[in-house]
């Protein structure tokens, strides 16, 4: 059938239930505008209820892809940021076999920033204005890679408590509402499993060994502990974005859910090395059939997170460093493309 052209009505998307709105061309009010928002809004919440995947090209409302934006742009900032305590060991490991499976894992992290901002970016954002954001304090990265890796029994604690509080808050988002997310999840979560791993094996190495190793052990675990419960945030009820954020299944458990779950797993795998976890309120509450733990201290969290923790300062200037000094790299790979380009054209 041929095209009518109409300069009288514009067509406009689908309504909740199918059916095509049709406006008088420049009659819409605002009154009319706001319907027809809220009829997109509820068309997208009732595909979020049904658990189907919204896609980048899906509609969605402008604070649902901003609320993507911050928190996945954090994960993939945290993801790099976090590659400086661990690769700051790379030239000390105690043997070529820790140097080789830290160097593996050093490079996975690397990895998974590059699928969170490939994710990020279906959003419509770009890869510059998300490190823009970053270099220039608008974006945060994990509070906790802002802490020094003292000893060697660091990177061990790093990889058992860091990353396996990650696996906790990862897995949970297999299941987030936006496919590029939940998919990049996936793949990460496989190998966030053999970095918890390789953390666990070096501080059951430690507490095995001497005296002197087993102290090690202990003392990471004591000034890693708390920076762990950390990780997942602040209670439910002063979170600022857990609420929409669990009504829209970005977040499919809560801060307080997850860090429980995570205390409940690890502290049976301390017992088994023998380490004490430094709480002295820690104890299994066997009518919840799960353990009461002491209250965190939030005061050292919101200091970390304005910026006033013990590395934030090194580790943003070691990263803004490293994207300058890597700008010709980045300037080659432009221009060899526009020459693949020309090639092709000709």
């Amino acid at each position: 059938m041929k095209k009518q052209r109409c300069s009288a009505w514009v067509a406009v998307t689908t309504t909740a239930k199918g059916s095509l709105l049709f406006w008088p061309n420049g009659s819409r009010t605002s009154e009319e505008t706001d319907m027809h928002e809220a009829d997109r809004l509820a068309a997208f919440e009732a595909k979020v209820a049904r658990e189907e995947r919204i896609e980048p090209k899906d509609w969605m409302p402008d604070a649902y892809r901003k609320n993507l934006i911050r928190q996945m742009s954090q994960h993939a900032h945290s993801e790099v940021i976090g590659m400086q305590p661990e690769g700051s060991w790379l030239s000390r490991a105690p043997s070529l076999r820790r140097k080789a499976i830290l160097l593996a894992k050093v490079q996975d992290e690397a990895g998974h920033g590059l699928y969170l901002y490939s994710a990020t970016e279906t959003l419509d954002v770009t890869r510059d204005e998300l490190i823009d954001a970053l270099h220039e304090g608008r974006a945060k990265y994990a509070s906790i890679f802002n802490y020094p890796t003292l000893t060697w029994a660091d990177i061990g604690a790093i990889g058992w408590l860091v990353d396996g509080a990650a696996i906790v808050n990862q897995i949970s988002l297999q299941r987030t509402s936006y496919g590029p997310y939940a998919r990049a999840m996936v793949r990460i979560c496989k190998e966030e499993s053999f970095h918890q791993r390789q953390g666990y094996e070096i501080m059951l190495t430690l507490a095995r060994g001497s005296e002197q190793q087993k102290a090690m052990a202990q003392d990471a675990l004591d000034r890693w502990w708390w920076p762990s419960l950390m990780m997942f945030g602040p209670h439910d009820g002063e979170s600022a974005h857990s609420a929409q954020s669990m009504k829209w299944k970005i977040k499919r458990q809560s801060n307080d859910d997850l860090r429980q779950k995570f205390v409940d797993q690890t502290v049976p795998q301390a017992q088994f090395l023998g380490l004490r976890i430094p709480d002295d309120r820690l104890a299994f509450n066997a009518e919840r059939g799960q353990y009461d733990f002491g209250p965190i201290d939030w005061d050292e969290f919101a200091r970390v997170v304005a910026g006033n923790g013990p590395c934030n300062r090194e580790r943003l200037a070691n990263h803004v460093a490293a994207h300058e000094e890597g700008a010709w790299v980045r300037d080659a790979m432009v221009a060899h493309e526009a020459k693949q380009r020309a090639r092709s054209a000709a």
